[in-house]
């Protein structure tokens, strides 16, 4: 995983600059609002990289990376102003889930292709708040039983509605998603699996024709030994010929059958 800077020195007008993350939300409690403004804007410019990194995690074709990057931005500020220095828990920690979900909420009002069920979205409205409350109390981000416990919904809703990332856009069938030398893929080509019974759908296919130009009378014991399950004994009483008669016949039919589809 990529990893962003909290501790770059910006150079400003004022000694503020120098002060550490703590020292400057400590500040802005009794600072004025140009001085407080100023704070901010230097938390902003020092944790820009995570808002970078979290855009181009969710940038596609559809979406221009500096709108999100926007959206990002209006995240991070809302977690300037919520975050409790003194629970001595770190800030990029506390703001990654705020600026997450800033982005994902804009894809969710704006960009959505596909609804989510309501089930989800209320549980994702809520766990929203829950993961935020508890990652400025826990210090880092809460596990699906801790988000469970604190919402009151049960771990199988909060697993599916983590899992329910909101469909920013419809992925093409013909999209790469590898490539490796002179191989490629695509993303149908990683949908299903091979059916194990086409190779024999394709023999069946094959050798059809060749039975069809077989005399009558070899048509017939091979419909009544295939289709119908009938023994060589059988086969042998309803033609008139012997047992041995039928067996002999049989292996020079298949015989011949399988030389004309090996030589096709």
């Amino acid at each position: 995983m990529r990893s962003y800077s909290s501790t770059d020195t910006v150079v400003t007008g004022s000694g503020i600059a120098e002060y550490t993350d703590q020292e400057l939300f400590r500040a802005m409690r009794t600072a004025g609002l140009v001085e407080k403004r100023r704070m901010q804007d230097l938390l902003v410019r020092r944790h820009s990289g995570l808002v970078r990194w979290l855009a181009a995690q969710y940038a596609n074709k559809a979406v221009d990376a500096d709108e999100l990057r926007q959206v990002g931005y209006l995240g991070l500020v809302l977690a300037i102003q919520r975050f409790d220095v003194d629970r001595g828990h770190d800030f990029t920690t506390f703001a990654r889930p705020t600026v997450q979900g800033e982005i994902r909420r804009y894809f969710r009002d704006k960009r959505r292709w596909i609804r989510l069920p309501r089930r989800l979205q209320e549980a994702k409205a809520t766990l929203r708040e829950s993961n935020e409350l508890m990652t400025h109390q826990l210090g880092r981000e809460p596990t699906v039983e801790e988000l469970a416990l604190h919402a009151a919904l049960p771990t199988d809703l909060v697993s599916e509605a983590l899992a329910a990332d909101d469909t920013f856009s419809p992925t093409s069938l013909d999209a790469p998603v590898n490539a490796d030398g002179e191989e490629s893929f695509t993303v149908a080509d990683t949908i299903g699996v091979e059916d194990e019974r086409i190779n024999f759908f394709i023999d069946c296919d094959s050798v059809r024709p060749l039975i069809a130009g077989l005399p009558q009378r070899e048509r017939m014991m091979l419909h009544m030994r295939f289709y119908e399950d009938k023994t060589q004994t059988e086969i042998g009483a309803e033609l008139g010929i012997s047992q041995m008669h039928v067996s002999r016949l049989l292996s020079r039919t298949l015989d011949s059958l399988r030389e004309q589809l090996v030589n096709d």
